[in-house]
């Protein structure tokens, strides 16, 4: 530690101790989070022992809460240095013995500002967290595992990326047949207009066991696996950009891509402006949408720097869907 200049003021190793005591408390709160998935509702738990209880902490000691509220993305423990607050798993019996008749309303989070970075070379930094809650301790440790395996959405649209489809070397076979016929949906797969953003995006995810609050595993239908969640709809910041361009309202077609797709394609797709190759799996699927004049075209593509997709109704699909149709093609849904 002295090679960081990380010398103590305290006892020997103190500091040592404190980074110790924390990494662990912090994978067993990960691991705590897939063990508590069962149980439907989350309670609290602040522990008496502790010499110096923090406030908030305690009075957020017994509060229960559904396990998908979002609360818990900012107040599931550890919440700070030498925190042993605890979450247990309830039930619907639990809540009836406890004298609950549902969970409680989650608590209101007041941001304040705290000064960090105080012995850093970059210098100091104001950041804003949770009353109660350390800088750096605001997350879930166990849904961020799954988090950060969300791809974010790039700029580059479907078709007008970087990549050429004459590269030497790329995979660039084109199919002798044509996509299967498009499948009937009935109008009410399209949402409604003027809905909440996040209502939105709960639609999408909704058809893969996901929540807003909780990432979920999937597997497509040649058993390549993918993680979903709300991150694929938000920037860093996390404000939704969902509403583009009307697309909001055809999400749910875009989960069907991903679950029923009538093609998989790979590519690899040379990026001139970086310089370097990525692998890329493009589903590519055409619903006949009730009321719709023409076939949808809904496309998902996904790779190491991200994902985009596309839903259209092209008057005129033939030259757009074959140029979308190259590379080495992974599956085909039989008509």
């Amino acid at each position: 530690m002295a090679t960081h200049g990380w010398d103590y003021n305290g006892g020997r190793n103190w500091r040592g101790r404190v980074i110790y005591d924390t990494n662990l408390a912090t994978s067993y709160a990960a691991g705590r989070w897939q063990q508590l998935q069962e149980a439907p509702y989350w309670e609290y738990e602040h522990q008496d022992w502790v010499e110096h209880p923090r406030p908030v902490h305690v009075s957020w000691n017994g509060i229960v809460l559904e396990k998908d509220n979002p609360a818990w993305q900012v107040m599931f423990p550890p919440n700070g240095w030498g925190c042993n607050c605890k979450v247990r798993g309830r039930w619907l019996s639990d809540l009836v013995r406890m004298g609950k008749s549902g969970p409680d309303e989650a608590p209101q989070f007041n941001y304040v500002e705290r000064t960090i970075g105080q012995r850093s070379a970059l210098g100091p930094r104001t950041v804003g967290v949770p009353e109660g809650i350390d800088p750096g301790f605001e997350y879930a440790p166990g849904s961020a595992r799954l988090r950060s395996a969300i791809p974010p959405e790039r700029p580059d649209p479907i078709g007008g990326g970087p990549s050429s489809s004459g590269s030497v070397g790329l995979p660039n076979r084109r199919p002798s047949d044509t996509l299967p016929p498009p499948r009937p949906l009935p109008a009410s797969v399209v949402l409604p207009a003027g809905m909440a953003p996040q209502d939105y995006v709960g639609a999408f995810l909704e058809r893969f066991g996901a929540t807003l609050a909780e990432p979920a595993i999937v597997r497509d239908v040649i058993g390549e696996r993918l993680v979903v969640g709300a991150q694929l709809f938000q920037d860093a910041q996390g404000e939704w950009k969902v509403l583009k361009r009307g697309r909001e309202r055809y999400l749910p077609l875009l989960a069907r891509a991903l679950q029923e797709p009538d093609e998989i394609w790979a590519r690899v797709e040379w990026l001139h402006a970086q310089g370097r190759a990525v692998v890329r799996r493009r589903y590519v699927a055409r619903f006949a949408v009730e009321g719709e004049e023409t076939p949808g075209l809904v496309v998902f593509e996904m790779g190491a720097d991200g994902w985009a997709g596309v839903t259209a109704f092209p008057p005129a699909p033939g030259a757009y869907v074959e140029d979308l149709r190259v590379g080495v093609r992974l599956y085909r849904r039989e008509p």
